[in-house]
């Protein structure tokens, strides 16, 4: 670092300023959970909450801010509520890990019959059941960016055979990438489809009625991407009808309200939004806030940037 440089870096707690560890000389580190006016009139480094960045960013207003650095993959919504002119990078390579972590588990837990066995054992009774396998299963990989590659890999040992679609159809390190102009045809092949697209407008709903019939009856959804990648009408009108199974991490609306009949849906498994909610998230994302802090002392731009700079 250049002698005289000065680093300001806001996060939203003490545990998480104490992850960072020892950082340079020259660097501060204020504990600043964006619920309040800002610290400093200059800030080069912000860390809002994670899951809430969108009710906050208004406190950047008038702020002199270098990076406003995300704890979230998405940033759907994020360019309409930071303030103009402000550089965001979201948490690329901090949740694709536990993400598709989960994707696999409410695959495993779907096909398996977990929640059956879960009541079951609520119920004091041994109920055995013959259940799906996720060995030999066509499996549609809607997504193949970060998360979904992750998916990918995670799949790999349980013998299963796996299409990739991503938005444009290419040859990536030797897979096969469809474009999404091939769901028509690659859809009633698929016995499980495992979505992580990001949201916006180009994905709303992309899981509708049509996508829906076309899959061969018993077929399972999980969606580990973004609630608006499906028309929650529509599922839960081929799920109560038996058609079709859904394992959910993520819904539209969310919270998912009391009361929606995805909740008590037989063929229906919902988890709270909990892909990046692991012990893995914040050892990963000190390490990116660290790389960022390192690049910003040595003049280089920052890592992930997707709105601005």
């Amino acid at each position: 670092m250049s002698r005289g440089i000065r680093l300001t870096v806001t996060v939203p707690t003490a545990d998480f300023a104490a992850s960072l560890g020892d950082l340079p000389e020259g660097v501060d580190v204020i504990v600043w959970d964006m619920s309040d006016a800002a610290p400093r009139e200059r800030l080069d480094i912000v860390v809002p909450p994670y899951m809430s960045v969108g009710r906050t960013l208004h406190h950047l207003e008038a702020v002199d801010v270098g990076l406003v650095q995300g704890q979230s993959i998405g940033f759907d919504g994020i360019e309409q509520r930071l303030p103009r002119g402000l550089v965001f990078a979201n948490a690329s390579s901090v949740h694709e890990t536990s993400t598709s972590e989960l994707a696999l588990a409410l695959t495993l837990a779907a096909q398996r019959h977990i929640p059956s066995f879960l009541r079951s054992q609520a119920e004091g009774r041994w109920a055995p059941e013959v259940a799906e396998s996720l060995a030999d299963r066509r499996v549609l990989l809607l997504g193949y960016g970060g998360i979904g590659k992750a998916v990918a890999v995670r799949l790999a040992p349980f013998e299963v055979h796996v299409t990739a679609v991503a938005s444009r159809a290419r040859d990536e390190d030797g897979v096969a990438v469809h474009g999404v102009d091939e769901l028509p045809a690659l859809l009633p092949h698929a016995e499980i489809v495992i979505l992580t697209l990001p949201g916006g407008d180009e994905t709303r709903h992309i899981v509708d009625d049509g996508f829906l019939s076309a899959l061969p009856d018993g077929a399972l959804v999980v969606n580990v991407g973004r609630g608006s990648l499906i028309d929650a009408g529509a599922l839960v009108d081929h799920v109560r009808r038996g058609r079709i199974r859904a394992a959910l991490d993520v819904t539209e609306p969310e919270p998912l309200p009391e009361g929606h009949p995805l909740w008590s849906l037989p063929g229906a498994l919902i988890v709270p939004h909990v892909g990046g909610a692991s012990s893995a998230m914040r050892p990963r994302m000190a390490r990116l806030v660290r790389r960022q802090i390192d690049r910003m002392l040595a003049g280089e731009p920052p890592l992930n940037v997707v709105i601005g700079g």
